[in-house]
């Protein structure tokens, strides 16, 4: 009978939770310890709240830490050296682990990336294959190494997009495929039954930081690189455009074929199905918005109180 294996877990956005559960409910792991971002005032009230991921740790006895700095927090490394892990998985932890750190474990440290590497290395991976209107993307589990996504690949699931995959939508896809990767990764490489794989250097492509020019919708585009754009950014840093002063996210749309409007940003219909905007190339027909100050609601509901009608230009910020 093979032994536990012992882990301890760095994470801290909602991505990781079922990964985390899975392991901790999973007879052939331990996990010792949980290590996440501290945490941060949020909402209005400024309140500090604990994540999911931290709250199902306490729930389950797990010990936490939350260093501002894992690498040079000496105190917290002592404490996870003396638990003795197999293995460190990280998964969207958001800091970066020093050679100290990596050095720990017995095996390795293994992360959880959320796309086919060598491709969309980098901390944006999810938004990225959707702003360029992949066919596909996936989760690569990973050995990690001081090189940014660079280390040896261990093993990898598909994921299959289409033109509706939004980011919430991939994230959820992404978090409920990564717990049978990494248990089955943890255990082929504790067995030496997986041999690493290493990346191709040259087909590398990396993901930029988003800025906020980036969440300006630019109807002056095609019709496809916008929706692209809208799906890419919602629920996160949700892209938008002004009308009458005010700010309209976007949080859903379409895009559709259809002749040329007179000028980019021309409003080309508007019925219950939503606001039809003409764009460079073909059209994008947008159906949920979040107005300024405002809850969310479809974008006909919209319409009838913020007054576009038909005609109207909404002009690139």
């Amino acid at each position: 009978m093979m032994n536990k294996i012992n882990v301890v877990f760095f994470a801290t956005p909602d991505i990781a939770l079922n990964s985390f559960k899975s392991l901790l409910d999973d007879n052939a792991f331990n996990v010792s310890a949980l290590v996440t971002q501290p945490a941060r005032p949020k909402g209005r009230g400024k309140k500090i709240i604990d994540s999911p991921i931290k709250k199902e740790a306490i729930e389950r006895n797990i010990p936490v830490f939350e260093p501002v700095k894992v690498s040079k927090d000496d105190e917290v490394l002592e404490k996870i050296k003396s638990l003795n892990p197999d293995f460190f998985v990280t998964f969207a932890f958001g800091q970066i682990l020093s050679q100290k750190v990596l050095d720990i474990p017995k095996f390795y440290t293994i992360n959880l990336h959320a796309s086919l590497l060598p491709k969309y290395r980098g901390a944006n991976p999810i938004c990225e294959c959707l702003l360029r209107g992949d066919d596909k993307t996936g989760v690569t589990t990973m050995i990690t190494v001081l090189e940014l996504d660079a280390g040896d690949i261990c093993l990898t699931k598909e994921i299959k997009l289409d033109e509706q995959t939004d980011y919430p939508i991939l994230c959820d896809k992404i978090s409920n495929i990564s717990p049978s990767l990494i248990k089955e990764t943890l255990i082929g490489l504790y067995e030496h039954k997986i041999q690493p794989v290493k990346q191709n250097a040259c087909e590398a492509t990396f993901t930029k930081k988003m800025t906020n020019d980036d969440k300006i919708l630019n109807f002056n585009c095609p019709s496809s690189v916008i929706h692209n754009k809208i799906r890419a950014y919602c629920g996160i840093n949700t892209t938008h455009f002004q009308f009458n002063g005010k700010l309209i996210k976007v949080l859903k749309s379409k895009s559709v074929e259809c002749d040329l409007p007179k000028e980019a940003g021309e409003v080309l219909n508007i019925s219950k199905q939503g606001i039809l905007i003409g764009c460079s190339t073909n059209a994008v027909l947008i159906t949920k918005v979040k107005p300024e100050g405002k809850k969310e609601m479809s974008a006909y509901d919209w319409s009838l109180g913020a007054k576009i009608n038909k005609g109207d230009v909404i002009k690139c910020n």
